[in-house]
Order: C-alpha cells, then structure tokens, then sequence
C-alpha cells in the first residue's frame, strides 16, 4: 500500500511516497523539502505537497516528528506546529496512520538499513551488531537521540530524549562554554553545545579567550565559515564541536549498554569528512576504566540522505503489518 511519509524537524518538514508491504518498505520517491516557517501548520505544508504532486495523496500516513509522542497534543520542541492525532484523520484525511518521534524513526532505519548505508567513524570496522543495543545520535536543531534493540523475533524502538541530559565539561575550555552558556540557561544540556545552534556559543567562548571582538554571528552563518574554511575561529569551533559530540556519544553508549553507536542528523552528515579527522573517536572512548570497553564498539555515521522518511515508513509498516 501506498503511504505519505513526513519526517518534521525544527527547521524542514520533508514528504514522500512509500510503499509497504508485509512489514517492510519496498519503495520511496524523492523526498520533496518545504520550509517550516513557509508554513503555519502541518495540515497546510501536507495540502502543498499534494499541490505538488498534482494528485491525491493516499489515505495512509507516516509522520516523524522532533517530539516526545502522546495521544493528546503535540507541541514539536523546535518547531511551532502542533499536532493533535485525534485529528489526523480530518485534517489530513488519512484512515491510518502512524506517530513516532523523528529520532526513533531513524532508530528503525537503522534496523533495516544494509552496511552500504553506513560509514565507519571508529571502534573497529565490522557491521552492527545482531543482537544488544545501538544507540542513534545526531546534531540537528537540537540533538535526538534513540535506542535500537536487536533481539531475537526482530528488534523494538525506544525514544529517548537523551539530548537533553546536562554537558559534562571535559577541559578547562569546554568548562568556559559552560561558564557562558549558563548566563541564559541555568541548566546546561548537552543539545545546547552539540546541536546546530551550539556553535554560537563555541565561538563566542573562543574570541573571548583569543581576547577578539565577539562578532555576532547566527549559526547557520558560522557553519559555513566552519565547513568552508573560510573563518581561522569558526574552523577552530567545528573541531571543538565534534570533541565535544565524541564524547557525548560516548556517554549516551554508556547509558544504553553499549552494542554500537549510530551517528545521524542532517549536520552529522555535513561533518562525515571532519569527524573522521577531529579528536571524535578520542573523545568516545575516554571514559576511564572503561576505556577498553568503548574502544570495542563499532561506531558508525549515517549516509543515506533521508533516513528519517525511511523510518517513518518503516515504523508505519511494523505497525500495520498484515
């Protein structure tokens, strides 16, 4: 059957067409992106994909969103939609549907996805494993994090908000980005360092050191300076993002029971190239006595492009197998 899949982030909700059948995705189009600002609701950015189309969609939906999931009212954590799913079915016209957090439909990705999919960051190079848990992680506009268990008769899905867990400063640098940070925030989480908008924060803490006027900058301009190389302190900032994101993967590892480590997000794929040259693996492993333990696990970077739409269908497919 066919199936509209959405995957809503805090900035971009993306579509396409699946198809499922027998508790699998078969297929999927192209992914069509729309900007979430252009939009004051899901059910609008839904009418203008089918526009798009030219066509009627099916009545079958497959929504990932960046948000815990309830039955009642979803308010996405960085994005202003809300969602109501007793009200799918009238706004969006689809008979079946299915919810899921957008980090656990990536998480379900994972469980499908063949190793072509995948590339090695560190630990050793072999597949993921079979069996035990994988954590997923990545930046975005914030940082979502999922667990995939692998056992037996299949896998589960666990939703986490795991990017919200406080930054644990490892040097006396990172202890300076915390010292800055908790000027506008009296807790610190992880998220606000390793996720797109952290960079702000990196930088600013890095002229401040180098005794350089602070020159404000959003994020979106920063990573391109960074990814560029067009910026000596936005560079210097990238490297110190992906320390940091090294060993809060590592932690999150450790919280899950560490089988192998999984990392997604539309930035993380946007520093394949960094994180294989930066201190990221150094960091995942320096955990002390269990620093043999960490050097163990396969870590791995996402490279399909829209894992999240894949994912989305795929929880739908579980979901509604026949």
């Amino acid at each position: 059957m066919e199936v509209v899949a959405v995957d809503i982030g805090g900035t971009h909700a993306r579509f396409a067409i699946a198809e499922v059948e027998g508790g699998r995705v078969l297929s999927i189009t192209e992914p069509v992106t729309q900007k979430v600002a252009e939009h004051a609701s899901l059910q609008l950015a839904w009418q203008a994909y089918g526009e798009n189309l030219g066509r009627a969609l099916p009545k079958a939906a497959a929504i990932a969103v960046a948000s815990p999931i309830n039955n009642e009212l979803i308010k996405l954590t960085n994005n202003p939609w809300i969602i109501r799913p007793q009200l799918i079915p009238e706004r969006l016209g689809a008979d079946t549907w299915t919810l899921v957090n957008d980090f656990a439909a990536i998480g379900h990705f994972v469980a499908h996805a063949d190793a072509g999919h995948f590339q090695h960051l560190c630990g050793p190079d072999e597949a993921l494993p079979d069996k035990g848990s994988i954590t997923v992680c990545g930046p975005g506009t914030g940082l979502g994090v999922a667990q995939v268990f692998r056992h037996r008769s299949g896998y589960d899905i666990i939703a986490t908000e795991g990017g919200h867990i406080d930054f644990a400063p490892l040097d006396p640098l990172e202890d300076a980005i915390l010292k800055r940070l908790r000027k506008t925030f009296t807790r610190v989480s992880a998220e606000r360092i390793v996720a797109g908008p952290g960079i702000v924060a990196i930088y600013e803490t890095l002229a401040e050191i180098e005794g350089k006027a602070i020159v404000r900058l959003d994020d979106k301009k920063l990573w391109e300076l960074a990814l560029e190389g067009k910026d000596e302190l936005a560079m210097a900032a990238l490297d110190r993002f992906c320390l940091s994101l090294g060993a809060v993967a590592g932690d999150l590892a450790l919280c899950h029971g560490p089988s192998g480590v999984v990392i997604a997000g539309g930035l993380g794929l946007r520093l394949k190239d960094h994180l294989l040259q930066s201190g990221f693996g150094e960091r995942f492993v320096a955990k002390g006595r269990f620093r043999n333990l960490m050097a163990s696990i396969p870590v791995k970077l996402i490279t399909y492009a829209q894992p999240g739409l894949y994912g989305a269908a795929a929880a739908f497919a579980q979901e509604h197998a026949q």
